[in-house]
């Protein structure tokens, strides 16, 4: 992937950054692995506002992606890199010898026309998905389960890696892509590589058009509102937060306050923080 600056002709073109798209190869996707994803505009079941600032947007169909890679010692063949609207990961469609056809998330260096497998013995090469026991120490892996056979959760974004450090026992330690270190049994399954697409957090939309287009609504500041709509509004001129640390329109810690409740199963897997 590579990123290319537009020649500014309007205002909204100045300062964007665009994908060039040079690592696709297939630009129809595959219509058996296609769904409906229909749009909530952020509201739950009741009808209310559950997340703000989502609404519009483009329609797009849901790819299925093959997260659990449980077809075990059946090579398929890479046909083609794609694009997926609902990600910033680029996607590879695998076809088995059978006429399966299946999604996976595109790792880094990735070709059209090479073999993947998945299961116990496979090669160790990008692509390749194995339990965390049959994997050495010191890999980059993605796609990484947290419970045996209910499919990959860690390392599903574009340019995400997890290494796997240690091996003790039952379980694996693995060192995150945010420094935290963390354990899982070595049964679960772990795809070799790094996710691809590097360059997606170095885009820029350079305009709210786009920005519209994603489905994301306008976003009003606290300190521009009046106290009865933000704990942050109100004051003579331009104020400031006015209070330690910045809160929510409920007066939740917001802006890296902490604000995790305790989870003893979950809390005991980690090692280390990822803040010291």
């Amino acid at each position: 992937m590579g990123l290319t600056k537009r020649r500014p002709l309007t205002n909204g073109q100045r300062f964007q950054i665009n994908d060039d798209y040079a690592d696709i190869t297939k630009w129809s996707p595959e219509k058996s692995l296609l769904c409906p994803l229909p749009k909530t505009g952020g509201r739950d079941w009741r009808g209310r506002i559950s997340m703000r600032h989502r609404g519009g947007g483009n329609k797009t169909m849901y790819r299925v992606i093959d997260f659990k890679r449980d077809k075990d010692n059946q090579p398929a063949s890479v046909v083609g890199i794609e694009y997926d609207p609902n990600r910033n990961a680029r996607i590879a469609l695998l076809r088995y010898p059978d006429g399966d056809n299946r999604y996976i998330l595109a790792p880094l260096g990735l070709n059209v026309g090479e073999e993947l497998a998945s299961g116990q013995n496979v090669d160790i090469k990008p692509g390749n998905a194995l339990p965390l026991s049959s994997i050495p120490t010191g890999t980059i892996v993605h796609n990484v389960e947290l419970t045996p056979g209910a499919g990959g959760i860690l390392a599903r974004s574009a340019g995400a890696g997890i290494m796997l450090s240690a091996k003790e026992g039952d379980n694996a330690v693995l060192r995150l892509p945010s420094g935290e270190l963390r354990i899982v049994h070595i049964s679960c399954r772990a795809t070799i590589g790094q996710v691809g697409n590097l360059d997606a957090k170095n885009s820029r939309l350079g305009k709210a058009g786009r920005m519209r287009h994603i489905g994301r609504r306008p976003m009003v500041r606290g300190v521009a509102m009046n106290p009865c709509d933000h704990p942050h509004g109100g004051g003579e001129g331009r104020a400031g937060v006015g209070r330690k640390f910045p809160v929510s329109p409920w007066g939740k810690l917001a802006h890296g306050g902490k604000t995790r409740k305790p989870r003893r199963n979950s809390d005991r897997l980690i090692l280390e923080r990822r803040t010291k």
